[in-house]
């Protein structure tokens, strides 16, 4: 199996945070190519639909439609040539479908200026379709050129400038496209020759993003869009994590589409402002998506965290649910400009409710798309990310229909938005219960930076990729948590079966397929089955997680380690397997709440007098460097544990 090529740009150096990336020519040039286009396609679009909307007398076009036709419009390409598209994004050079693209941009955004000279709406209509095709085209080589120039440690920093660039390209772009139609007798002309310009200096800025090679070259194009279609999801739907997240991702566009269809409405009838208060509320709604893209890596240890995506839809839906209560019962009014609306407190909560709800939105999409990108398959990574604009698409079109049709019921704007929160609740809650490692991610997040002040040494020594064992030491019921927040990979853990009965963690522990094994003599059929299943977890290239002191330690020290981890090491070479052995060491956990403790009686229990530490303990993870299997022996995996220890 070809390995994931996240590292073939890579620096050796770490960079000390996203926005040095700018500086990076795998990614500055990229960075401006894609702000660019996200610019270019907004400000057409926006300056087309005030022109048909205020300036032009288009009988066959009502102003109340102009809007919606040309969203349609623009979304139809991502239905129709999205599998092309993922198919040309792996077949050939990433670079060659940049400029490719951009090159496209130019001859569409000539036609476009001459069809505003002209102020011909069957041209620029035709425009709006192509530029959907330019959209469509780059979304599949945005996203697969990434996982190729960034390592692991970047994934998460780099997809949230792009998202916070692209969120900031739409709102510089609706605003230039606003003002500029609008200056008199010269409105048409600038708008075209911007759009030109544009164009241009996103082309300039493809000439400079590095070669990415073809990760699939022999792939054998299928033209037909549906067939491809088709096959593109089944492709997906063969990595259920991967699939999960598409229809995550594709649900928060479900979830934004509701709020960006409705704001120039919820000003004007509900808010009682005039169009520059709709314009805020964009504004608004960018900067929090781009803020909330942003502080995902500043959240996330530079790693991949998908337990962001349980804190960013809660919330979502509890900021969507609270804009109804601030906004359903404000009193009538004249409309009112900006400045009247900031001086009336009562909308500052609207405005809060609005911008937090962006922000979630930013920290639920960043780490899905970049879990995406570090799980599929090189091989097919355009593909899946084709079939994820398609999902995209299908769900913006269901969100229009269905906000439509409660509003046709006679439900008011904010009561959609009430809605539209319970539902994300209702689809997260659902996401989280199939796809559990969401939620075990969102726990160990919690607990490492709410309950402990965590800290991890030579995480980079756990494997990338491939099958390995990681091995330490037993210290509390939560060591598996806390090995899980250190790792951007799935780790797979045996633990003793009485873990299972502890109220919560022991459900968590269930939810996650964590592996019960007990003493040989105890109970034979599940000690068995322990071992079978650890063979299973190997041979599937994962991580497994073991405690070879074989209960968690009574008194604080390392106790004496078991053989097990020779007999699952003796099945991995059967199985002719490669397998490592990464030692690690936790540290300062004992006497925390979540280890044992004795109490009067000589009785010795966890999880008793909260707070017996105080909370933000500084606790650490020491990981050492992998040693390979033929060299394991319980004693000297135990040395290298007590050496961490000691560090």
């Amino acid at each position: 199996m070809q390995q994931p090529d996240h590292d073939h740009h890579a620096p050796s150096e770490p960079h000390p945070n996203q926005f040095a990336l700018l500086g990076q020519r795998r990614f500055a040039p990229f960075f401006w190519t894609q702000f660019c286009g996200a610019a270019n396609d907004n400000l057409f679009k926006f300056a087309f639909t005030v022109m048909v909307t205020y300036q032009l007398s288009v009988g066959w076009l009502p102003h109340a439609m102009a809007g919606l036709v040309i969203g349609a419009l623009f979304i139809l390409p991502f239905l129709l040539f999205s599998a092309t598209s993922g198919q040309l994004t792996d077949k050939w050079d990433k670079t060659r479908m940049f400029r490719l693209v951009k090159n496209l941009e130019i001859a569409i955004m000539a036609i476009a200026a001459w069809g505003f000279f002209t102020a011909n709406v069957p041209v620029l209509l035709g425009c709006v379709f192509l530029m959907g095709l330019h959209s469509t085209l780059f979304g599949p080589v945005k996203f697969a050129y990434l996982p190729q120039v960034l390592n692991d440690r970047e994934l998460t920093g780099g997809n949230g400038m792009v998202e916070m660039g692209t969120f900031v390209a739409i709102l510089l772009g609706n605003v230039a496209g606003g003002l500029l139609v609008a200056v008199p007798e010269v409105g048409h002309t600038q708008v075209a020759v911007v759009c030109v310009a544009l164009a241009l200096v996103g082309r300039l800025c493809a000439q400079f993003i590095p070669h990415a090679p073809a990760t699939d070259p022999g792939l054998v194009i299928n033209w037909n869009p549906f067939t491809e279609t088709w096959r593109n999801l089944q492709l997906a739907r063969q990595q259920p994590v991967v699939f999960r997240s598409l229809l995550g991702i594709s649900w928060m566009w479900f979830f934004g589409a509701v709020f960006l269809a409705q704001f120039p409405s919820f000003a004007k009838e509900v808010l009682h402002g005039d169009e520059h208060v709709a314009s805020l509320l964009l504004v608004i709604f960018s900067i929090g998506i781009g803020v909330g893209a942003l502080l995902c890596e500043v959240f996330s240890r530079r790693q991949v965290e998908i337990g962001l995506v349980p804190l960013g839809a809660i919330g979502m839906s509890v900021f969507a649910i609270d804009l109804y209560f601030a906004a359903h019962a404000l009193p009538p009014s004249d409309l009112m400009g900006v400045g009247t609306f900031f001086a009336q407190s009562v909308h500052w909560r609207v405005m809060w409710d609005l911008g937090m709800l962006a922000l979630s939105a930013g920290i639920y999409s960043v780490p899905m798309y970049a879990l995406i990108q570090m799980r599929s398959q090189p091989t097919h990574r355009a593909r899946i990310i084709a079939a994820n604009n398609i999902l995209n698409a299908l769900f913006m079109i269901a969100s229009s229909v269905l906000a439509g049709a409660l509003l046709a019921a006679g439900a008011s704007i904010p009561q959609v938005f009430l809605l539209t929160g319970i539902a994300n609740a209702l689809v997260a809650f659902y996401v989280f219960l199939l796809v559990p490692e969401y939620l075990l991610r969102f726990v160990a997040w919690v607990i490492t930076h709410f309950v402990y002040r965590f800290r991890v040494r030579g995480a980079d020594h756990i494997p990338a990729h491939g099958a390995a064992v990681l091995v330490c030491n037993h210290v509390s019921f939560v060591d598996a948590i806390l090995m899980m927040a250190a790792s951007p990979r799935p780790i797979h853990f045996v633990m003793d079966h009485r873990i299972f009965q502890t109220p919560v963690l022991g459900w968590l522990f269930k939810l996650a397929k964590t592996i019960p094994i007990a003493p040989q003599k105890e109970d034979p059929a599940t000690y068995e089955a322990a071992f079978a299943r650890a063979a299973q977890v190997l041979r599937e290239g994962d991580l497994l997680a073991i405690f070879p002191e074989g209960g968690i330690t009574a008194d604080g020290q390392l106790q004496p380690f078991k053989p097990g981890i020779l007999k699952i090491l003796e099945q991995a070479r059967a199985d002719g397997l490669e397998v490592s052995v990464v030692p690690m060491a936790l540290t300062n956990l004992w006497g925390s709440y979540f280890s044992r403790i004795e109490v009067r009686g000589g009785r010795n229990v966890a999880m008793v007098q909260p707070l017996r530490r105080g909370l933000f303990n500084a606790v650490g993870l020491e990981v050492g460097d992998a040693v390979p299997a033929a060299q394991v022996t319980p004693e000297g995996l135990r040395t290298r544990v007590a050496a961490l220890l000691a560090r």
